[in-house]
């Protein structure tokens, strides 16, 4: 597998509690957390990613 290109979320404050997410491969989306990157990663479609995301913004517009 390619070396993974981690982007930081846009949310992310000054600390170790953030989301790197990555696009590896085509098809497949990896999620890691900032104070452990070369930890467990998490691998999940594209499809299944822009659905979570896409609840995320739709909870948090409703309160």
């Amino acid at each position: 597998m390619p070396a993974s290109v981690w982007q930081k979320s846009s949310y992310c404050a000054q600390g170790n509690s953030c989301v790197h997410v990555a696009a590896p491969t085509p098809g497949t989306v990896s999620l890691t957390e900032s104070s452990d990157p070369t930890g467990a990663i998490l691998r999940t479609t594209p499809a299944a990613w822009a659905a979570f995301v896409r609840t995320l913004k739709e909870n948090r517009a409703q309160g």
